[in-house]
């Protein structure tokens, strides 16, 4: 064989980067996910995250206390967006949702 074939394990007549060159892709697929794990862990919680302004929810919370009583069947819907309109009011937030509050 007086010309040698150029494949990845012989490029160019050398060694050449062998079949180490097809692991290169893995490389960058795994530094991308790893990334994306990194900024879900820290900066993308979903709308949680530390730079949110605002006061946090916490399970005693007044408006955690109106969102139990509504599932469990104590206040209809109407009666649970007024009176989230009136607590989003008091705690410095906007009003949203349905039902009337704008």
């Amino acid at each position: 064989m007086s010309q040698m074939q150029t494949t990845l394990a012989h490029f160019g007549g050398g060694d050449g980067p062998g079949p180490w060159i097809l692991f290169l892709p893995l490389v960058w697929a795994a530094v991308v996910i790893g990334g994306v794990a990194l900024l879900r862990r820290t900066v993308w919680r979903g709308g949680r995250g530390s730079w949110r302004s605002g006061p946090r929810v916490g399970p005693d919370s007044p408006i955690a206390v109106l969102g139990r009583r509504f599932a469990a069947g104590e206040i209809d819907e109407d009666e649970y967006w007024r009176r989230l309109s009136v607590l989003n009011e008091e705690f410095g937030h906007p009003a949203t949702g349905k039902g009337g509050a704008a």
